[in-house]
């Protein structure tokens, strides 16, 4: 029930709540049901509550009384709108308290645990207020959670399905309430539905459903960072996933093999696609959504996070007429996102485009797009030499992966085509090394190679609660900013708020390192030379580093140190 569960027990033995001898047939119990001594405590409570020794509420009134905390029956309370937005939804079912009222500056909070501190201190800082605390059970926190943040049984976690529908928020996906759905059905595919929408609300880029041993948790990655939501009960685990399969057009019979498939929706009159992966694990198939925004390939170059100057060149390097073009970094980077906006940018009615996708995660008016399939033998490299048949003036490729795919793509781009793709590299120059290991000779990268550009997503300072503040003075020396230029600038850091789910942090963007090949680096690649040289002639070239771009981005308020060092650590 809290964080020091032994002390519980003790406090229920000293008051005379439960008999000692109760407890230790019930810890008897447990350990011979295999418990670990871990969690024996915990379970032990929950034991004697369900066997109805005695109540979570009765174990309250003794933490009440023992700690001076006054006790609140959250019964019939009328909960002002404000209050619910100092502290959302999910900062409140995933800290297990529930926000009483607002008075004096202070905020009356219910919470269950009182020797919990750390939790106290970190929704102090999340609301910005001093906490007035009041005690109660953690049945009736999550009672009064449910009542007052319009949130039910499991089949209405995320509010009113039928209502967005009606609304015309919700598209293209059933709502279990269609002819032939039985009763039993309708409340999985709410649900269902409801996570989905819940997910694209939040700006979700991936939902998690992972069967664990006792319960089946639910977790969005928001803005890169893995969120995790209310749980469904683990007995449902098996109905969701099957509905979720079903969406997807993959085999529910088949449980033992990786499965892969794709819902598609529109929501508040926007497309969404969702690409689906199963996988089998050890407690269940394990899901995993990819929430693929069509909108966001509308960005333009400056919400991507090109500065001006850095727009201009990369604007000119992708309108060339031929050679290759590559996109460094690895899985989550956002290289997806740069190349389908630098498509979408030279998308006009004079130009023929083609792209080879392993999968194809958007599907783009204009384009030709070709779906990898290796099962028929539609690999990248098949597919690259039906493609040049079709005369393109650009061609994008997934990623490079092979020597067959690499020569194919450099012969492209030596015969007039320009060639977008990605690389996993660490930067910028080790593309140019990254080819010659998969076996190009150094002369075809040298003639085909225009540029690359590696990237890092750095999350985006909550514009709502940005303030002022004074950063880690190692922090600003681990991403090159001196006492002297530290003095000069001013740092903004975002404190929490409803808008950015009490994180700080909204939105996300790039930091950029841009590798631009010119004559005398196309010497210095023919003869072979090493990364380090190829660095540091494009260093005395006036290459920015990915770090020093992330400065600029900090100098001008758009995000912290800490996020910069973070995604920049292997840089020296």
């Amino acid at each position: 029930m809290t964080s020091a569960d032994d002390f519980v027990l003790q406090l229920i033995e000293d008051k005379g709540l439960v008999a000692p001898d109760i407890i230790s047939l019930g810890r008897e119990q447990l350990i011979a049901e295999g418990a670990t001594a871990v969690d024996i405590d915990s379970r032990l409570i929950d034991l004697l509550v369900e066997k109805r020794y005695c109540k979570y509420d009765d174990i309250t009134l003794l933490l009440a009384k023992e700690f001076n905390i006054p006790y609140m029956a959250l019964h019939d309370l009328k909960i002002d709108e404000e209050v619910k937005q100092k502290l959302p939804q999910d900062i409140a079912r995933k800290y297990g308290v529930f926000p009483v009222s607002i008075h004096n500056g202070q905020m009356e909070l219910a919470i269950s645990d009182p020797l919990d501190l750390d939790k106290v201190d970190s929704i102090s800082h999340i609301v910005g207020m001093p906490l007035d605390l009041r005690l109660a059970s953690p049945e009736e926190i999550a009672r009064a959670t449910d009542e007052h943040y319009g949130v039910n049984a499991y089949g209405d976690i995320f509010g009113d399905t039928e209502a967005a529908v009606e609304n015309g928020e919700l598209v293209g996906i059933a709502t279990g309430n269609e002819a032939g759905v039985s009763e039993e059905e309708a409340p999985i595919i709410r649900y269902v539905h409801k996570l989905i929408t819940e997910a694209v609300k939040r700006r979700a880029s991936d939902i998690h459903l992972e069967p664990l041993e006792k319960r089946f948790r639910i977790r969005y990655r928001i803005d890169g960072v893995l969120i995790e939501v209310e749980n469904p009960p683990k007995r449902l685990q098996p109905s969701i996933i099957s509905r979720l399969k079903l969406m997807a057009n993959i085999s529910i019979a088949e449980k033992r093999v990786p499965q892969d498939g794709r819902i598609q929706i529109v929501y508040n009159k926007k497309e969404i696609d969702l690409r689906v992966s199963s996988l089998p694990t050890v407690y269940g198939e394990s899901i995993v959504m990819r929430i693929l925004d069509k909108e966001g390939l509308r960005l333009g170059l400056p919400e991507l996070g090109f500065f001006s100057d850095d727009q201009a060149v990369f604007e000119r390097i992708v309108g060339m007429a031929d050679g290759i073009f590559l996109v460094t970094g690895p899985t989550g980077s956002g290289k997806s996102t740069t190349l389908y906006s630098a498509l979408n940018y030279l998308n006009h009615p004079d130009r023929k485009i083609i792209t080879v996708e392993d999968p194809v995660e958007y599907q783009m008016t204009g384009i030709n797009q070709v779906q990898v399939r290796r099962e028929v033998d539609m690999t990248f490299a098949a597919a690259l030499r039906s493609m040049l048949r079709q005369a393109p003036n650009i061609i994008m490729i997934g990623e490079i992966r092979d020597l067959e795919t690499a020569e194919i793509a450099i012969n492209a781009s030596l015969t007039g085509h320009m060639v977008f793709s990605t690389l996993h590299t660490n930067d910028a120059p080790s593309a140019v090394t990254r080819l010659v290991d998969i076996g190009v000779k150094p002369f075809l990268v040298s003639a085909s190679l225009r540029a690359a550009l590696a990237q890092r997503l750095v999350r985006k300072t909550c514009s709502q609660c940005k303030t002022v503040y004074t950063p880690d003075p190692h922090v600003l020396q681990a991403i090159g900013i001196n006492e002297i230029a530290a003095a000069s600038m001013t740092f903004y850091k975002g404190e929490g708020c409803p808008r950015c789910n009490g994180i700080g942090y909204r939105g996300r963007m790039g930091i950029f390192e841009m590798f631009i090949v010119n004559e005398e680096l196309q010497q210095m690649i023919y003869e072979g030379r090493t990364l380090v040289e190829l660095r540091t002639k494009a260093r005395e070239l006036g290459m920015r580093s990915m770090r020093e771009d992330g400065v600029r981005k900090v100098a001008s308020g758009i995000t912290t140190p800490d996020e910069v060092l973070k995604v920049t650590m292997n840089e020296s």
